[in-house]
């Protein structure tokens, strides 16, 4: 009998260790359906977002090419966000950029976790680590087939990158014809975008004391450094307790 029909015999057999199911997709097509209904949800959802990201962007000096270009290579929204909140306060880019980074070191963790689940090699391995971000991260993990796990990878990441960038470009191009967008109250959004993107990470008296100790640390610096700065300073010291050895 071959391996592909035994492993699914009652009794709970398996196969030996280090044989793997190689699948991309889950053979149930309800399980696929599933899986591009939640990702189709996230994609609508971030694609709404990335609406105040191209508004924000060019209203802070970017050009819709430049705020395009950010979504289309960096690909992240909460670096992005960073990054063109510190330019549109009157920021170094340099110091933008430096925010951005220390704020997407947590990618590289989820690529470590990825890593074996995924098992891509070559150019599919480059495409794949472009998709190392929150949202198709959580849809790989939290299921239990490595082929669901896989599918849901992949599929989470294309239709989040489309929608992503299609509502970068919308928002971008939205504030063209816009007669002054920061009378609309875009100069406030970065703020309420890193808000709503750690509010639901504050589950537990750790997070919320790191979250007030980083505000709090932020308006004690504001006077005395320049705009941006604040930020990546927050950012270094919160990169700092997160890799401090566990008790």
């Amino acid at each position: 009998m071959e391996l592909r029909e035994r492993r699914h015999l009652p009794g709970g057999w398996r196969p030996q260790r280090g044989v793997r199911d190689a699948g991309v997709a889950p053979r149930s097509p309800s399980s696929r359906r599933a899986i591009v209904r939640d990702a189709l949800g996230i994609g609508i959802a971030s694609g709404a977002y990335a609406l105040s990201f191209g508004a924000i962007s060019t209203s802070a000096g970017l050009s819709v090419l430049q705020t395009c270009a950010l979504s289309v290579l960096m690909f992240t929204g909460a670096s992005q966000f960073a990054l063109v909140g510190i330019i549109g306060a009157g920021g170094s880019p340099w110091a933008g950029a430096a925010t951005a980074a220390l704020v997407g070191t947590r990618n590289a963790l989820y690529g470590v976790r990825l890593s074996s689940l995924l098992e891509v090699a070559g150019f599919r391995r480059v495409v794949a680590s472009h998709f190392v971000i929150d949202e198709p991260t959580a849809m790989a993990i939290a299921r239990d087939k490595p082929a669901e796990s896989r599918f849901a990878f992949w599929a989470t990441g294309v239709i989040l990158f489309s929608l992503w960038n299609l509502g970068t470009l919308a928002g971008a191009l939205a504030t063209q014809v816009l007669p002054d967008p920061k009378a609309l109250g875009f100069d406030a959004a970065p703020p309420a975008a890193f808000l709503a993107l750690i509010a639901p990470r504050l589950r537990g008296r750790e997070p919320i004391a790191i979250a007030l100790g980083a505000a709090i640390v932020a308006l004690v610096v504001l006077p005395f450094v320049p705009p941006g700065v604040p930020l990546l300073i927050v950012a270094l010291l919160v990169v700092a307790v997160g890799l401090r050895p566990a008790r």
